[in-house]
């Protein structure tokens, strides 16, 4: 029996609370896993998912294994039978992180014939986008609705791009009591990314310094960065962790310093339906077809 199995996990933030999918394909049906965690991480729920998705099969298979995380593709085709040597341990008294998961996958693993192939996240493979969609959407099932003050003003950012790099815009709605202010603008080479960092910038500069606010994004690539990354980024001067100057520093930078001069609560907004973030995307796209 030959399966496809596509799986995807993740925390938001990281650690936090956490979801993962499994997508199990043979012979024109499918199987759809889901499940969540109220406080895990990203690998966690990588390593969870792979073992549901092989929990799931009835007897030995050869299975091709879909992942875009590499820590489990890596760990399950290079590191693992070493960690098994050792007892689950790096050295003596450093056990191997996740072992308890790692210890339950490598049995699963070695009934079955598998292929593992990684695939690029968020890049248009149709089920890996699905599983990515299945995961986020079983996290959301136990994060709690955010508190939304009416009497803060809330800031929706949103981007577009045609070609990543290409011509690119960026949309901002501000909204304030019955009151709304939008901004937008556009570049000729740029990024995704780099217009969701422009786009929070220049809606930020709509308010007086010292403001309070709320900011609302559906950029996982945004929101991990201002909640998660940047702390260790300042601390190796705008480097990553193998030395490599951090994408964007510039932009990441400028919005570091000027986020010192407000009191800003982050809303991850991803999969949640709210008009003003549909306009500032509305606003991005029309900023390209202007520029």
């Amino acid at each position: 029996m030959v399966v496809e199995i596509y799986t995807d996990g993740g925390a938001d933030p990281n650690p936090g609370i956490g979801g993962w999918a499994a997508l199990l394909l043979s012979g024109g049906h499918e199987k759809v896993l889901t499940g969540h965690q109220a406080d895990t991480t990203n690998n966690r729920m990588e390593l969870t998912a792979a073992i549901e998705a092989l929990r799931a099969l009835k007897r030995p298979c050869q299975v091709q294994f879909y992942t875009d995380s590499e820590y489990l593709r890596r760990g399950i085709t290079e590191w693992i039978e070493k960690w098994a040597e050792k007892e689950w341990q790096h050295k003596p008294g450093q056990p191997v992180a996740n072992a308890d998961l790692w210890r339950a996958l490598w049995p699963l693993v070695k009934r079955h014939d598998i292929n593992w192939h990684w695939v690029k996240g968020h890049a248009g493979n149709q089920y890996n986008e699905r599983v990515d969609a299945l995961a986020r959407q079983a996290r959301l099932e136990i994060t709690p609705d955010a508190q939304i003050s009416d009497d803060v003003p809330r800031l929706y950012v949103r981007a577009s791009c045609k070609g990543n790099p290409g011509p690119g815009g960026w949309g901002a709605v501000l909204e304030q009591g019955s009151e709304t202010e939008q901004v937008s603008g556009s570049a000729f080479d740029t990024t995704n990314n780099r217009m969701e960092l422009t786009a929070v910038i220049e809606g930020l500069l709509l308010l007086p310094s010292g403001s309070s606010v709320q900011i609302f994004t559906t950029s996982d690539y945004l929101y991990q960065g201002i909640t998660n990354w940047i702390p260790g980024w300042r601390r190796r001067a705008w480097q990553k962790k193998d030395g490599n100057p951090v994408a964007n520093a510039d932009l990441w930078q400028a919005l570091d310093q000027l986020g010192q001069q407000y009191a800003i609560r982050w809303i991850n907004a991803k999969g949640q339906e709210k008009p003003a973030l549909e306009e500032a995307g509305k606003l991005a796209v029309n900023a390209i077809n202007m520029a």
